[in-house]
């Protein structure tokens, strides 16, 4: 079950059904909510840095946004909090991670909840391929015409092409739009640059016909095949956890601009913990300005820093392979998994 549905887990306790929550964030981030819930962590936060078991020193800054943000989104934050009623009930939680990506923090919240990381859900065509024909996930929200994105990359030198994209739910300001417009424009490298359909009017006027052969503009894509490709070398990002585990499986570094929710931990992760790449500055309009995003593009691209993000990059996909396959951490997890349901 979602942990976002807790009465499901009460009902199947009440009729002596195996019960498990899939939690889909990172186990730091679910441990942060999960300190605010048990009231570990009172709220505002008036002093920093915060210290919370298994998880790097955090600034306020690094914490989801409806903690940093006071007040933001209540309906939201309520729902995410209520993730953990009841939660210590269930037989099993799994999440969306490996091991070895958060030890830490899987120790820590291990203690509390019978955990099981059995990520990353990556359709097995991109990590180990154990599963035929499983390369996809089933779901798209929008259409995508995959030979476009394909077509334009295999046009392109290896590791040259910059991929934009900030997931389903995000929506940006004509003024960061503007921003990112011209920071992509402005640099030297090719860019992929997924704009919703909803988002195109913010775009300059004639910005896609100016920008020639050098960028792409669609509404969709595929982003496990377009991250797969090898012309791309970065992966600019709003920093969703799915969209930073798809980065992290396929090896590809990234410059991260968070929005909101959990995206600003995950993005503290990226530069900090995983070092895969660098997090945006945010000036003091809330607006991540183009030569701060030029900066950061050609730190991950080619900056003194650019190779040890590459090499560390491709060290979480092999870590995330292994943990996918036989014998890995993630495998025997889900082997334990089965293993208590059959068994319950």
């Amino acid at each position: 079950m979602t942990p976002f549905l807790p009465w499901a887990l009460e009902v199947a306790k009440k009729f002596g059904i195996f019960g498990a929550a899939f939690f889909t964030q990172t186990c730091a981030v679910n441990f942060i909510y999960y300190h605010v819930h048990h009231g570990l962590l009172k709220l505002p936060i008036t002093s920093t840095p915060i210290s919370i078991p298994g998880l790097p020193v955090l600034e306020l800054a690094d914490m989801p946004s409806f903690i940093s943000v006071p007040g933001s989104y209540p309906a939201y934050f309520e729902m995410v909090l209520n993730q953990f009623s009841g939660t210590d009930k269930a037989d099993a939680v799994l999440v969306n991670t490996f091991y070895e990506l958060e030890p830490e923090a899987v120790e820590a919240m291990s203690k509390v909840y019978r955990l099981l990381p059995i990520g990353p859900t990556i359709p097995s065509f991109y990590l180990d391929k154990r599963l035929e024909n499983d390369n996809d996930y089933g779901l798209n929200l929008f259409v995508s015409d995959s030979s476009v994105c394909n077509n334009w990359l295999n046009t392109k030198p290896e590791g040259s092409v910059i991929y934009a994209s900030f997931g389903s739910m995000a929506s940006l300001s004509n003024k960061q739009m503007e921003e990112l417009a011209f920071a992509l424009k402005g640099s030297k490298f090719h860019f992929l640059w997924v704009v919703k359909a909803s988002e195109e009017a913010k775009l300059p006027e004639k910005f896609v016909e100016e920008i020639g052969n050098k960028g792409l503009v669609v509404q969709w894509c595929s982003q496990l095949e377009v991250l797969s490709n090898k012309a791309i070398g970065c992966f600019l990002t709003h920093c969703g956890w799915n969209s930073t585990l798809e980065a992290l499986s396929l090896g590809v570094p990234m410059v991260g601009v968070p929005q909101w929710t959990d995206q600003t931990t995950n993005a503290k992760y990226v530069q900090d913990v995983w070092k895969v790449g660098v997090r945006a500055k945010v000036c003091e309009n809330g607006i991540v300005e183009r030569k701060e995003i030029e900066f950061c593009i050609k730190e991950v691209m080619e900056g003194e820093r650019g190779k040890d993000f590459l090499e560390n990059a491709k060290k979480w996909r092999d870590l995330a392979i292994k943990a996918g396959s036989k014998g890995g951490s993630s495998d025997k997890n889900i082997d334990e998994f089965v293993s208590r349901f059959i068994n319950s």
